[in-house]
């Protein structure tokens, strides 16, 4: 199957079967999906921030990465 016809398929899958493919790629690339040299936009740094005042606020609606971690896989286990 050709790249083109990769890309075309793309927009057919659920949004779980897109989740899937992003993990495959993230493993096959080394989970390296930004350029670490690349500086975060005004946006993503206002979202960070934002999310970190949420997180302080709230701690006990988050839980840790490890955790997020364990259910995503068994998710995707299923």
């Amino acid at each position: 199957m050709s790249k083109t016809e990769i890309l075309a398929e793309l927009p057919k899958l659920t949004r779980d079967e897109r989740f899937e493919i992003r993990v495959k790629l993230a493993e096959l690339d080394g989970d390296r999906w930004l350029d670490d040299d690349a500086p975060l936009t005004d946006e993503q740094k206002a979202l960070l921030d934002a999310r970190l005042a949420d997180m302080e606020q709230n701690p006990n609606a988050s839980i840790p990465w490890e955790e997020a971690k364990k259910q995503i896989e068994a998710h995707l286990a299923k």
